[in-house]
């Protein structure tokens, strides 16, 4: 065995954006679904579940099966959250914070829960794998469907890059040995003389498997582990079953450099975002890099929803004249074509599936220049 760092190509092949799409493919949730799923669960054994229940059939028409979108709950909230007013009925602007986070804490929830995988992600990767990884991934998806399919490349053939510093980078000793992870932009183990090539994977929006504390304002991977649970609002650790003791330990995750519970690291879905974060703000930076290394970025599944205008405005600042677009969605309108012609007048649209483009598509889409060869 030998350490030795792994450095990126000055630039990248191709940059692929995930949308809701992407995952959908893959069996993740439609958006529109987690509303009506929370509001008809029974949530009897969660006070702020059936709080925030509560508020939205009060603010918002429920009657006959009617539903909000998750867009117009948040920004209601956003509202009188950042005015700091308080709302008619009794919600004080700290109410309306609780609110806010155990909805975010719901979607979670239902986001986290197993799914009917469809292997689609897998393929895809595969594919790079097979072909060329000179390539890098942004995601507007808070799931780990993508992450999780990762796992036959992990750590030999290839490495994640989620680029933010995680405290699993840091003191081992208090982190345990389960959530233990792979740091690509340090000397890395080879093992049989095989370099891995490290993709980096901007979870722009957050993810469920990253857990943040707002007293030392750190983050914590846990790479294996979404839940959370709906009864204490927290997450829970778990020390799996052994020959010694052979029922698994559960407990309340707290961060291990000051006991703090954890909060969510996601940016829920609202017209007021507030992306002052400073991990945010490092992974709009990485993106911004990312959009102006690569030759062409391929679309896939993502509409730039109007909640998002963030995201158009970070690529209307970044994208090169001559980068490649490509958008590939089954359900695209003129709608979405003319999101995309705002950004870039040479957009080519793709009327297909994610898995159907993946069998047909990509490996044409991703070969490396004739004088570069496989990127390994």
């Amino acid at each position: 065995m030998e350490e030795k760092y792994i450095r990126y190509q000055k630039e990248r092949d191709v940059l692929f954006v995930f949308g809701a799409g992407a995952s959908i493919s893959d069996g993740g949730p439609l958006q529109k679904d987690l509303l009506p799923e929370i509001l008809s669960e029974d949530y009897s054994d969660s006070g702020l579940a059936n709080l925030v229940k509560e508020f939205i059939s009060t603010n918002f028409d429920t009657d006959h099966g009617n539903s909000p979108s998750l867009e117009s709950v948040f920004g209601y909230l956003d509202y009188f959250i950042s005015k700091k007013e308080s709302l008619k009925g009794g919600h004080t602007t700290n109410q309306l914070i609780s609110i806010k986070e155990s909805l975010i804490r719901l979607i979670h929830h239902r986001i986290s829960e197993p799914k009917t995988r469809k292997g689609v992600y897998k393929k895809f990767l595969k594919c790079l794998d097979k072909i060329n990884k000179n390539v890098s991934i942004i995601t507007m998806n808070y799931d780990t469907l993508l992450d999780e399919s990762f796992d036959f490349l992990y750590p030999n053939q290839a490495l994640i890059d989620y680029c933010i510093n995680f405290m699993n980078y840091e003191d081992y000793d208090k982190i345990d040995a389960f959530n233990w992870w792979v740091n690509p932009r340090e000397p890395v183990s080879i093992w049989g003389g095989k370099t891995p090539t490290p993709i980096k994977i901007i979870k722009i929006h957050g993810s469920l498997n990253w857990k943040y504390c707002n007293c030392c304002n750190q983050v914590l991977l846990t790479p294996w582990d979404t839940a959370i649970d709906l009864k204490s609002q927290g997450f829970k650790g778990r020390i799996g079953a052994s020959s010694e003791n052979p029922k698994e330990i559960i407990f309340d995750l707290k961060c291990p450099n000051d006991q703090t519970p954890f909060d969510t690291f996601i940016v829920p879905p609202s017209h007021i975002k507030d992306l002052n974060h400073p991990a945010i703000s490092k992974l709009f930076d990485e993106a911004a890099i990312e959009i102006r290394k690569t030759k062409k970025i391929i679309f896939v599944g993502y509409s730039f929803p109007e909640a998002d205008v963030h995201i158009k405005a970070l690529f209307k600042k970044n994208l090169s004249n001559d980068t490649e677009i490509e958008v590939v969605d089954p359900f695209l309108n003129e709608r979405i074509k003319s999101n995309y012609r705002s950004i870039s007048k040479k957009s080519l649209f793709i009327k297909d599936s994610f898995e159907n483009y993946i069998e047909n598509e990509l490996e044409n889409k991703i070969k490396p220049p004739p004088n570069k060869g496989v990127h390994s």
